[in-house]
Parts: C-alpha cells; sequence; structure tokens
C-alpha cells in the first residue's frame, strides 16, 4: 500500500471521535449522502438508525427517513427506492434479518445496489439479544455481497466501500456490512471520519444503470419461465464471481486514498506457522493474543481473519494456509448437521481439498449467544492441537457438558 504523507492524512481526517460500530455505519451512511433510508428499529441494531435518523431531523443530510412497520416493510421499501435510482441504506438484526428474507433474493435477483448494515444476533429460540453470527451466515445463498467487519473502523470504511462496489456497473449488487452485536455495536473505539468531500469524490453517484423511469418505460421483477429463468439467474452469479476483482481493485483505491490496508483477509504470523486459528469479526483482537501465548510455549501458531465472505476469496485463503499443518477454524455460528458443523469450517475444508493441501480442519464453534471468547480458550486450542489433543473434526470450545446444569 503506498501510506499517504502525515500531512496529506491530517487533511483528509475531519475528526477523530469515539463512536461505536452502529454510529459509525451511520457516519458512513450520511457522509456517502445517502437518498432514502428504511428501517425498522430491533436490538442491538436500533442505535444506527436513530442515529441517522437525528442526521436527517437536523439537516446533515438531505435524505428520506421512512420508518416503516417491519423489516419486510423496509427492504421492500429499498428495493422500490433503489430500483428508481436511489442510493439507499438499512440496518438490520437476527429476527429482523430472517422476517426480510425473501426480500434478500429480490434486490440481488433485480441487481439493486442497497448497502445494510448487520449488528449480528443470536437467532431465538430461546431468544436471545446477544450477538454471535447465526443471521449473518444465513445469507450467504442470497446473492449478497458479505464483509464482515473487526473494529468500528473498518466499519465505517467498509460501508463508504460498499457503494463503490455495489454502484460498479461490472457488480450491481446489494453488499451487507456486519460487525458483532453488543461486542462492537455497543462498544466505543476511536474512528477517523474524513471529510465529506474525499468520501464523496471516492463514491461519485454516477447513475449508470436501468432505472424505472416514466420516460423510457421499463419492466422490473416479470414472470420468468424455464427458458429464461436459468440465464437471469445466472447474471447474478456470473456478477458475484467477476465481483471478487472489482472489489480488490476498490481495496487497493481506498487504501491508497485514505491510508488504510483492507484486503480480503488479514493474517497474523503465518510466516512460519503451522497450526493456524482462521475467525471473523470482534473476537480478532482474541485471538492474536491467544497465538501470542502459544507463541511463547513454543508453538509455531498463527491466525488469519476473513474479512469478505462473499465472493468467498478461496484463492488468497489457500495462498495464506498453504503451510499450515492444522488449520482451527473458530465458527461463532452452527450449521446443524453439516459435515462439519461450523459453517466457515465447511468452506475452509472445501477450499483447501479443493487445491490439495492436506491440512488437517478442525470446526472449532464457539461464543453462541455471545458466550465469551476468551484469548486462553484461543492459546488453550491451539496447544490441545498441537499435542494431538483434539481426536474429532468438530469440537464446542466453552459447552456445558448436556445434564451439567
Amino acid at each position: 500500500m503506498e501510506q499517504l504523507a502525515l500531512r496529506e492524512r491530517e487533511s483528509i481526517v475531519r475528526a477523530r471521535l469515539g463512536l461505536t460500530s452502529n454510529h459509525a455505519a451511520a457516519y458512513a451512511a450520511r457522509d456517502v449522502d445517502v437518498d432514502v433510508i428504511a428501517a425498522y428499529p430491533i436490538t442491538p441494531q436500533t442505535p444506527t438508525v436513530e442515529k441517522i435518523a437525528e442526521f436527517v431531523a437536523n439537516g446533515e443530510i438531505r435524505a428520506e427517513y421512512i420508518p416503516v412497520e417491519s423489516e419486510h416493510s423496509a427492504m421492500s421499501a429499498l428495493i422500490g427506492a433503489s430500483a428508481a435510482g436511489a442510493r439507499t441504506f438499512t440496518a438490520t438484526s437476527s429476527q429482523g434479518l430472517f422476517y426480510m428474507y425473501e426480500l434478500l433474493y429480490i434486490a440481488s435477483g433485480l441487481r439493486l445496489p442497497i448497502v445494510m448494515a448487520i449488528a449480528s444476533r443470536a437467532a431465538s429460540a430461546p431468544i436471545c439479544i446477544h450477538g454471535d453470527y447465526q443471521d449473518v451466515m444465513s445469507m450467504r445463498d442470497t446473492g449478497w455481497i458479505m464483509i464482515i467487519a473487526s473494529s468500528a473502523q473498518e466499519v465505517y470504511d467498509s460501508v463508504i466501500m460498499a457503494y463503490r462496489i455495489a454502484e460498479d456497473q461490472r457488480v450491481l449488487l446489494p453488499v451487507a456490512v456486519a460487525f458483532d452485536g453488543f461486542l462492537m455495536s455497543h462498544t466505543t473505539e476511536p474512528v477517523e471520519l474524513y471529510h465529506e468531500e474525499y468520501v464523496r469524490k471516492f463514491t461519485p453517484k454516477n447513475l449508470d444503470r436501468l432505472i424505472l423511469d416514466s420516460s423510457r418505460p421499463i419492466t422490473m421483477g416479470a414472470m420468468a419461465v424455464p427458458d429464461w429463468y436459468y440465464e437471469i439467474k445466472y447474471q447474478v452469479i456470473h456478477a458475484m464471481n467477476n465481483s471478487i476483482e472489482v472489489i480488490g481493485d476498490i481495496h487497493r483505491e481506498f487504501n491508497n486514498s485514505f491510508g488504510r490496508s483492507y484486503g480480503f483477509v488479514e493474517s497474523y504470523m503465518l510466516e512460519d506457522a503451522e497450526e493456524v486459528v482462521v475467525t471473523y469479526g470482534g473476537i480478532w483482537g482474541d485471538v492474536k493474543r491467544g497465538v501470542r501465548m502459544a507463541r511463547k510455549d513454543g508453538i509455531k501458531a498463527g491466525a488469519l481473519r476473513i474479512r469478505l465472505l462473499r465472493p468467498f476469496p478461496a484463492r488468497d485463503i489457500v495462498m495464506s494456509l498453504s503451510n499450515a499443518k492444522t488449520v482451527i477454524v473458530l465458527d461463532r455460528a452452527v450449521s446443524p448437521g453439516a459435515t462439519v458443523d461450523g459453517p466457515l469450517a465447511l468452506e475452509i475444508a472445501t477450499a483447501l481439498k479443493l487445491e490439495g493441501i492436506d491440512a488437517r480442519v478442525i470446526s472449532a464453534i464457539h461464543g453462541l449467544g455471545q458466550r465469551t471468547v476468551y484469548a486462553r480458550d484461543v492459546y488453550e486450542v491451539l496447544k490441545s492441537s498441537h499435542h494431538d489433543g483434539i481426536q474429532e473434526s468438530r469440537v464446542y470450545l466453552g459447552v456445558r457438558e448436556y445434564g451439567s446444569g
């Protein structure tokens, strides 16, 4: 990455504030000059759209805020607004995401560049308002590009980049930016906000796509018979597969423009690592601390964070893990009945197998319902794996045995 000179960087940064990830997402939506926001409150997402409503009420952005009666209506409103050419935004969590589920496929199928923030939350029942990634992982097949952030700064930056990605003519797909419910959504961190002129220069409203326009009538969402449905759906698949190159280009441009270093993945101490923990989201700091603890014990440990979930960056992941003997995938979501129970573990195992890499993959589930993941947990699983103490391909870390109370 081409690092910006200090003086140039200071000219770009407008303010340094303590923000939660919820508010970081709201500031990003403000700074890219969204036109329409539609949302329904749900814990732990609510402060995102409350802050945007405040921006609208104060005249800080000239946008239409639609307080709808449900998440289904929120996505419906944005589909209509985006189809008419508006730049749109919403945010949700858990049951709210599930309630808008049928619309997720419609948004991607109509090739609408909607951006949504997700403060990740456990799926009921039993009712749980706390954070894990069950909701986010349910979106994997909906045709949305999916980014998982690990800091409030990354949430702010990722929402900005999401508009460039979604609106690119080679993509035209909706984008979701996810982050940990409560652990990030309600935790204050230092965030650098950029001057609006730089953000808007990076995200120009170049409306070069088919929209609903009475002067140039078109049909959207028409009935597709078997002779054509397959081809239309393949356009979404093709756009998703090709978007990885576009996302890489936009990462590089953003990094050069704002002095960041984003990629599809982030590695830590991987150069000589034989035991590698792979994960995502806000537990990244604890994972790195666990790796350092293992290194002090003489274990060649490393870590990899997946930032881009869809399209899945298999090539970058395989290159990062090519020397690993054991790959421990730490998932904060579960896919009951799958070959391995962790959704990311299943992806990692498949990618390595297809490239002929013979690393052992362990699916480690932890943190469901926001059960605390400690650095020592990461250290212990690395230590156990190193000494062949894990015989199974799947483990549930930190769970009490059934019937133990």
